[in-house]
């Protein structure tokens, strides 16, 4: 349906299925959705993960090399969003607040430190744009990897775990 609001990220791990919120952060789900639309992820991994913290992806592609993307970052909306917890998925930015393209992540702990406090650089927080509805296990599968350094990178898992694509469900 192409007016869904529900997303799955299909892994190499198993599927995560997203319910997404585009009532409280419509630009951040826009954004998202075009680049699901476009099949932008097929080929991008989990590059990022930290245990007690969060999985990371939807950028890098398996040789550790940013996939390119053409459209502008989008505006920061976490001061609409709802809290960075557990299940949650927000998106990835730079110490810019306005710098999220692609990457995303998903909580896999209550991480309050990553929510809006205020309209600063450092007070922004992490947009959340939707939550896990079916598939924790294998978020918390992917959580649970061994990691290394790689390429300039921490964190990275020893294995790497391939987003084989997200899709409208």
């Amino acid at each position: 349906m192409a007016d869904s609001q529900v997303v799955v990220i299909e892994t190499d791990k198993g599927d995560i299925t997203l319910e997404l919120y585009p009532e409280l952060v419509p630009d951040t789900v826009a954004n998202f959705l075009a680049a699901v639309d476009a099949g932008f992820y097929a080929g991008t991994i989990f590059h990022r993960v930290i245990e007690g913290f969060m999985i990371q992806g939807g950028g890098l592609d398996g040789d550790m090399r940013e996939k390119p993307w053409d459209q502008k970052p989008v505006k920061n909306e976490a001061a609409n969003a709802l809290p960075n917890e557990r299940g949650t998925i927000a998106m990835a930015r730079t110490g810019d607040p306005h710098s999220a393209t692609t990457q995303f992540f998903i909580n896999t702990v209550d991480n309050a430190s990553l929510n809006y406090k205020s309209a600063t650089s450092w007070g922004f927080g992490y947009c959340v744009f939707g939550a896990v509805t079916d598939g924790m296990d294998v978020v918390d599968a992917i959580e649970g990897v061994t990691t290394t350094s790689r390429l300039g990178h921490e964190n990275v898992p020893h294995e790497p775990i391939a987003i084989k694509g997200v899709r409208r469900a």
